[in-house]
């Protein structure tokens, strides 16, 4: 029964029209590339050092490579979105008015934006150290 349950939501959710819809899915998706992307990133920085950590130098070393460099950002951007549309959907399950809805909205999106200016910012100071 639970099973038939949770797959008439999942249908559900993913056949609303209009952006609730689409947020479910662009949240479903990042959640997917964000443990593809977890695990190429604990392989890359842990599982595959001598030791299980690298020194303050050999980081550096690491991230100036731009492909490391992209994956990290790439990591940055989706890890973001995954959290934002969360925290979007928990408020917006509490049942919020429409207006308060729009301000959660931009809120999150505020939030969002000002954690990726600061997560490449910090990401492109480092890869310049």
């Amino acid at each position: 029964m639970q099973s038939v349950l949770s797959e008439q939501t999942t249908q559900k959710r993913a056949s609303q029209s209009g952006a609730a819809g689409a947020l479910w899915l662009v949240q479903a998706v990042s959640g997917l590339l964000l443990v593809l992307l977890l695990l190429l990133h604990m392989v890359a920085h842990h599982f595959v050092v001598e030791g299980g950590l690298r020194n303050f130098q050999e980081v550096l070393a690491y991230v100036s490579n731009p492909t490391v460099f992209f994956l990290e950002i790439t990591f940055l951007v989706v890890v973001t979105t995954h959290a934002m549309l969360g925290a979007r959907a928990i408020l917006l399950d509490l049942g919020l008015s429409q207006s308060a809805s729009r301000v959660a909205n931009w809120v999150i999106t505020l939030i969002g934006l000002a954690a990726l200016g600061y997560g490449i910012w910090l990401a492109v100071a480092i890869q310049n150290l």
